[in-house]
C-alpha cells in the first residue's frame, strides 16, 4: 500500500495532529488514533492559544456590531446638522440592519463552503473581508453624487458577510481541535470574547471623546456642532470604526497558517485533497517528498474503499436530514437561536430608562462633549451590567452543569423576567427596572446566548457540521432582524410627543412569549458535555474501538497522553 503524505500547515496555536500518525497505513486506524489524540490531550497553553486565535474574530465581530449605534449617533451630528444633529430613523435602521443582512449571507455561505472546500481554506478569508470592509468604512466620505449613508450601508453588508462567516468557522474549528473534557469551556471562551469586544468599543468611544474634549466644548448641543466640533466628531467615528481592524490584523497570520482539522481531513477530504488547495492530504508512493500522480490516484481509491465514514453529497444531505431525529436536532438548534435573538435585542428598548435611573441620561446635556461623554460612560455601564460576567459564568460551569440545563434554565428565567418587565412596566420603579435589566443581561449570557453557539458546533456530523451551524446561526440572525425591524417598532403604536412608546410594555410581553417558546425548542437538543463529537453524531465512534494504555517500559511513544491501542474485538 502507498504511504501517506504529510499535510502542510500548523503553528503554535494549532498543532497538525494529522502528521503524528502519518506512518499508520490503515485509514480507519489512523483516524481513530489521531482523533483520540486530539480528544484526550490534557488542557494546556496550546488550547489557550487556540482560544485566543479564534476568539479575536468574535472580539472583532462584537466590536463592529456594538459600535454601529455609536456610529449612527456621530454620523447624525456630522452629516445631519439640519435635522437637529440626528440621523433619520429610516437611515439609522438601514445601517443597523445592513450588518445583520450581510451576516445571514456569510453564515450560510461560509458555513457551506467550509464543508465543501475545507475549514483551513476559508478560515482567515472571512477575517480579511472584515478588515477590508472596516477600513473602507473608516475612509468613506460624502460626495455630490453618492450619499455617505448608502456607502456605509454597502460596506456594512460586506462586513456583515465576513462577520457571518466567523460564526460557523470559529465554532467548528475550536470544537474539532478541542479536548473532549473542556470543549464547552473552550468554545464558550471564544464566544465570551464578544463581551470584551463590546467593552473595548465603549472604552474607545470614551477615549476619543476625552481626546477631542476642547473641540467638542465649542458646541452647546449636537444640533449646532459645526466647524471644529464637526471635524472632531468626524475624526472620532472614523477612529472608532477603524480600530476594529487592528485585532483582526494581529490574528490573521495564525488563521491563514492553521492545519486542516483532522476530522475534516479524514471524514470529508478523505485524506486525498490537501496538497495545493488548502492543506490537501494526498497519498503518494513515498513517506517523504513530492508524491507522483499515479501513487496519489491509487491511494485515493484505497482510502475511498476502506474508510467507513459516510461520504458527503447532496443526496446524503437530504437523506440525513430526511430522518426525523436529525431534522428535530437541526430544528432545535435553529429555533432556539432564532427565539433567543428575537428577544435579545429587546433589552435595548430599556437602555434610555436604565441610564436615566443611574444618572447617565444624555437628556439635559449642556454641550456636545457632555452628550458624547455620557453616551460613552452609559454604554460602559450597560455592557458591564451583567453581560460580561454572564459570559464567563458560562465558561466556568458549562462542562460541569451541562449545556442543556444552562440553556433551559436561562430561557425559563428570561421568560419570568420579560413577563415581569412587560406586565409591571408602568408600576415598577426605575431602580426595580434596573435590577431586572441586569438580571436579564446576566441570564442571556449565562444561558442561551452562549449555548446556542456551542451546541450546533458539536451535535452534527463532520461532513455537515459547518453547514448546519451556519443554518442555525442564520436563523438566529433572522430572529434579530425580526426583533429589531418588526417587533420593536410596535412600541410606537399610538405614540404622542408626551408618550412616544405607549406599546413598549406589550412588546416586552411578546418577547416573553418567545422566551417561553425557547424552553420547548431546547427539549429537542441533547446534552453534549463530556462526549466525543463522533459519539454525538454517530460517526463511527472511535471511542468504542480504542483505549489509552500506559507507556511501555521498552516501547516507543508517539503521543502526548499514552499509547493508543485498538481493543480486541471480543472485548468490545
Amino acid at each position: 500500500m502507498s504511504t501517506i503524505q504529510k499535510t502542510t500547515g500548523g503553528n503554535n496555536a494549532y498543532h497538525n495532529f494529522h502528521n503524528d500518525f502519518v506512518h499508520v497505513q490503515d485509514p480507519n486506524e489512523r483516524r481513530r488514533l489521531a482523533l483520540a489524540e486530539v480528544d484526550k490531550a490534557p488542557f494546556g497553553w496550546y488550547h489557550i492559544r487556540a482560544i485566543l486565535v479564534a476568539g479575536v474574530g468574535f472580539f472583532t465581530d462584537s466590536y463592529d456590531i456594538f459600535a454601529v449605534s455609536l456610529l449612527t449617533l456621530m454620523l447624525g451630528i456630522v452629516y445631519f446638522n439640519g435635522n437637529n444633529g440626528s440621523m433619520p430613523t429610516s437611515s439609522d435602521n438601514a445601517i443597523k440592519l445592513a450588518t445583520s443582512a450581510g451576516t445571514v449571507i456569510g453564515q450560510l455561505g461560509f458555513g457551506a463552503l467550509a464543508d465543501i472546500v475545507g475549514r483551513k481554506r476559508m478560515y482567515g478569508l472571512e477575517l480579511m473581508v472584515i478588515i477590508f470592509a472596516t477600513l473602507a468604512q473608516a475612509l468613506t466620505s460624502n460626495s455630490p453624487s453618492i450619499d455617505i449613508i448608502g456607502i456605509i450601508i454597502f460596506w456594512r453588508v460586506i462586513m456583515g458577510i465576513g462577520i457571518g462567516g466567523d460564526y460557523p468557522l470559529s465554532s467548528i474549528i475550536t470544537s474539532e481541535f478541542a479536548t473532549t473534557k473542556w470543549r464547552g469551556a473552550m468554545m464558550g471562551a471564544v464566544f465570551a470574547m464578544q463581551g470584551l469586544g463590546q467593552l473595548t468599543a465603549a472604552f474607545i468611544m470614551l477615549f476619543v471623546t476625552l481626546g477631542f474634549k476642547e473641540s467638542l466644548l465649542t458646541s452647546s448641543k449636537p444640533a449646532n456642532c459645526t466647524g471644529v466640533c464637526a471635524i472632531a466628531v468626524d475624526k472620532m467615528w472614523r477612529t472608532l470604526i477603524g480600530f476594529g481592524a487592528v485585532p483582526g490584523c494581529i490574528a490573521l497570520y495564525y488563521r491563514l497558517t492553521i492545519p486542516e482539522t483532522p476530522r475534516y481531513t479524514f471524514d470529508v477530504a478523505r485524506d486525498v485533497e490537501k496538497a495545493n488547495e488548502d492543506v490537501k492530504a494526498y497519498i503518494s508512493g513515498r513517506h517523504e517528498g513530492n508524491p507522483d500522480e499515479l501513487a496519489r490516484v491509487a491511494a485515493q481509491k484505497a482510502a475511498a474503499e476502506s474508510l467507513t465514514v459516510q461520504k458527503a453529497s447532496w443526496s446524503d444531505f437530504v437523506r440525513h436530514y430526511g430522518q426525523l431525529k436529525n431534522a428535530k436536532l437541526l430544528a432545535g438548534t435553529a429555533l432556539s437561536w432564532c427565539f433567543l435573538d428575537i428577544a435579545y435585542y429587546g433589552l435595548s428598548l430599556n437602555t434610555t430608562i436604565i441610564l436615566q435611573a443611574i444618572g447617565w441620561s444624555t437628556a439635559g446635556a449642556t454641550s456636545t462633549y457632555e452628550y458624547l461623554y455620557k453616551t460613552a460612560v452609559g454604554n460602559l455601564i450597560v455592557v458591564m451590567a451583567g453581560a460580561v460576567p454572564g459570559y464567563w459564568f458560562s465558561v466556568a460551569t458549562i462542562d460541569t452543569i451541562g449545556r442543556k440545563p444552562i440553556q433551559l434554565g436561562g430561557f425559563i428565567i428570561l421568560t419570568i423576567l420579560f413577563t415581569a418587565m412587560g406586565f409591571a412596566f408602568h408600576h415598577i420603579s426605575p431602580n426595580g427596572l434596573l435590577a431586572l435589566y441586569v438580571l436579564a443581561q446576566f441570564f442571556f449570557n449565562f444561558g442561551p446566548n452562549t449555548t446556542t453557539f456551542i451546541v450546533p458546533g458539536e451535535v452534527f456530523p463532520t461532513r455537515y457540521r459547518s453547514t448546519s451551524h451556519g443554518i442555525s446561526a442564520a436563523s438566529g440572525k433572522i430572529g434579530s432582524i425580526i426583533g429589531q425591524g418588526a417587533i420593536s417598532t410596535l412600541r410606537t403604536i399610538g405614540g404622542t410627543p408626551q408618550d412616544p412608546n405607549p406599546w413598549q410594555d406589550h412588546v416586552l410581553e411578546i418577547y416573553a412569549l418567545f422566551m417561553l417558546l425557547g424552553c420547548f425548542s431546547t427539549l429537542l437538543i441533547p446534552e453534549t458535555a463530556r462526549k466525543t463529537l463522533e459519539e454525538l453524531s454517530g460517526e463511527d465512534d472511535y471511542a468504542a474501538n480504542v483505549h489509552v494504555a500506559p507507556i511501555p517500559a521498552n516501547g516507543t511513544y508517539s503521543g502526548a497522553t499514552g499509547v493508543l491501542e485498538k481493543q480486541p474485538e471480543e472485548s468490545l
